[in-house]
């Protein structure tokens, strides 16, 4: 019933002129399906408080709570057609009360972990985009057949809304950089292996697969006390992420799976000077995919010890400044960090392999990003010590894998197995740090165990050293003119 409902909604938003690609419907459909989850969420509330003979004070105000302006019933139950709004007025409600109200919650709440803090922060970044209040009616009604009352509910609708994530990915333009594969979330976590307890960051937060994975690994993990429960609410997983919608919908993605006031912040993690983070700044664990490709400002990488303008180079300094000793790490990254040879990756993987263990790399092939067109590979480490052996994995899955074709999690269950002895196999090996060149620190996946291997890299690879090598040109000439 949910599938119909969610397809549905799609289904009606797709005729409506303010809503006009995949991340709309996804961005649209979150903040109605967030104020339905508030709804149901506190009428439970108001049920436990009755039992335990108290009186709960409901956070939305009589006027703006769901029941009131979003679908009214009448006392059987059914819409009441008369006090439904519809068309221009509720538009005009929704965009010039409604949201303008939500957004005051931020200033009023006492603390950045409350639910009242995520409403106003939530509908401080969106605006109603649909145009239509004919539109907007439909999908409330349809909204309002969802329920978030039971776990078994929370956890169909999660699934669903995850449907929307991998569709949004799959779409195209900047959508993929919102989705990473399930499946190799999960693999990564399964070899990270938190505990309950241990503090777990994402500081590209995005879609907030890596915290929900994690969240479903400890909650499964063993039968949980009172006191487990919640510290996983509250004192477990924390994010940060810098754009707007990819904020909303990982917020949202957390309280479907589960977690009612997710610790997720909407701010540019890499404006974070690294000289400022204190020991209580740390996590344990460490999960991300941080976005690369990008360019950061120069005022931006005057933050980091290493200077560049890749986003996700200054992404890996940031995981390794923010891990405490004896903490670990899965973070994706583009193959071409592992051989590229201008100053900033050279020095990055010396950072790396001095720091920390580089215990794994698993070495993924092309289109597992299914549209982003690069080859990735995902580094596991464990900071405090430096990195005396390094145990590849390269991952072949006897098949191209593309949109039609993902990758699943049984491509990865060799490699989850055979990471905890790290055996030698024709598709894994290990290279003693020795070995490796220290004038260049190249740490390339070159499997000794193939018999024949052309070593020609990619023209992406050649265009992404080349736009590297510029950059840091560039950055040269501008410190030679600030000399002359």
């Amino acid at each position: 019933m949910f599938e119909q409902t969610f397809k549905a909604i799609d289904d009606t938003l797709w005729k409506d002129a303010g809503c006009s690609n995949e991340l709309d419907y996804v961005e649209q459909t979150s903040w109605i399906l967030f104020l339905k989850y508030l709804d149901d969420l506190e009428k439970d509330k108001e049920i436990s408080a009755g039992l335990a003979g108290k009186t709960y004070t409901y956070i939305i105000r009589p006027e703006f709570r769901w029941e009131t302006w979003a679908v009214p019933k009448t006392k059987d139950g059914k819409i009441d057609h008369q006090k439904a709004m519809t068309g221009d007025d509720l538009l005009g409600f929704v965009n010039t009360q409604l949201i303008p109200h939500l957004q005051k919650f931020k200033k009023d709440a006492a603390s950045a972990d409350t639910i009242e803090y995520k409403i106003g922060e939530i509908f401080g970044e969106l605006k109603n985009k649909i145009q239509s209040g004919y539109t907007l009616r439909g999908v409330l009604d349809l909204a309002d057949e969802l329920h978030f009352r039971s776990h078994v509910d929370k956890h169909q609708m999660s699934h669903l809304y995850e449907d929307k994530i991998k569709n949004m990915g799959n779409a195209g333009r900047n959508g993929g950089e919102y989705y990473t594969p399930r499946p190799l979330i999960r693999a990564i976590v399964k070899v990270v292996a938190p505990q309950i307890g241990n503090t777990i960051y994402d500081g590209a937060v995005g879609s907030a697969g890596f915290l929900a994975e994690a969240f479903e690994y400890l909650n499964t993990s063993k039968a949980l006390t009172t006191t487990e429960a919640e510290i996983l609410q509250k004192k477990t997983f924390f994010g940060k992420e810098k754009k707007s919608l990819a904020y909303i919908i990982g917020v949202m993605n957390m309280i479907l799976h589960g977690i009612e006031a997710p610790n997720i912040v909407h701010t540019n993690t890499l404006t974070e000077n690294l000289m400022d983070i204190q020991e209580k700044d740390r996590y344990d664990i460490i999960l991300a995919n941080p976005p690369f490709g990008g360019k950061e400002r120069a005022e931006v990488q005057h933050n980091f010890p290493i200077k560049t303008g890749e986003t996700a180079f200054l992404f890996l300094q940031h995981f390794i400044k923010l891990l405490k000793a004896g903490g670990r790490a899965g973070v994706v990254i583009k193959n071409t960090f592992l051989s590229n040879t201008d100053n900033a990756a050279v020095g990055l993987r010396r950072m790396l392999l001095e720091n920390c263990n580089l215990h794994t790399v698993l070495d993924l092939p092309g289109g597992v990003f299914a549209g982003a067109g690069v080859k990735t590979v995902v580094l596991f480490f464990e900071k405090g010590r430096p990195t005396k052996k390094i145990w590849y994995y390269q991952l072949n899955p006897g098949r191209t894998l593309g949109k039609t074709n993902p990758l699943n999690d049984a491509d990865l269950a060799e490699f989850v197995e055979l990471q905890k002895n790290k055996a030698d196999t024709d598709n894994s090996w290990s290279t003693d740090i020795r070995d490796v060149d220290t004038a260049t620190f190249d740490l390339s996946a070159k499997n000794p165990h193939k018999k024949v291997e052309t070593n020609l890299r990619e023209p992406i690879e050649i265009l992404d050293e080349i736009e590297h090598l510029d950059e840091e040109c560039k950055e040269i000439q501008e410190v030679l003119r600030k000399i002359i």
